[in-house]
């Protein structure tokens, strides 16, 4: 069964980057659409971008707009999530999914795997 383990998150500056993973342990995502979701304390999850298994992606946090954006390492089987000029409201649990598909969607209810979380603090 396909597990979704996030890593990366931490406590970082206004301005600052962070880079995080989401793997697959005994598993490829490698003909996966990932979605990379958020939510911040008292907020509801939001939907940050998804990445389809060819590499497009599609932005769907117009907060994060020209700051955050993905990858993906088909020999690593990772798929990462870039972050830049991290910002305040950026804090929050980051949860890495995948819809069993290629494809991607705005849509938490067509993800049907989820990672654990990592939290990402920015804080001066």
């Amino acid at each position: 069964q396909l597990r979704l383990v996030e890593s990366g998150g931490g406590l970082v500056q206004p301005g600052g980057s962070l880079r995080l993973s989401c793997a697959a342990p005994g598993s490829t995502l490698n003909s996966n659409g990932i979605g990379w979701f958020r939510q911040a304390p008292g907020k509801e999850r939001e939907g940050v971008l998804c990445i389809t298994h060819t590499g497009h992606i599609s932005m769907y946090a117009t907060a994060v707009k020209d700051r955050f954006t993905a990858s993906r390492d088909n020999a690593k089987n990772i798929v990462y999530l870039q972050m830049n000029s991290l910002k305040l409201d950026d804090t929050g649990l980051y949860y890495c999914a995948t819809t069993g598909d290629t494809y991607c969607s705005g849509r938490s209810s067509d993800f049907r795997t989820w990672g654990q979380g990592t939290q990402v603090t920015v804080s001066s």
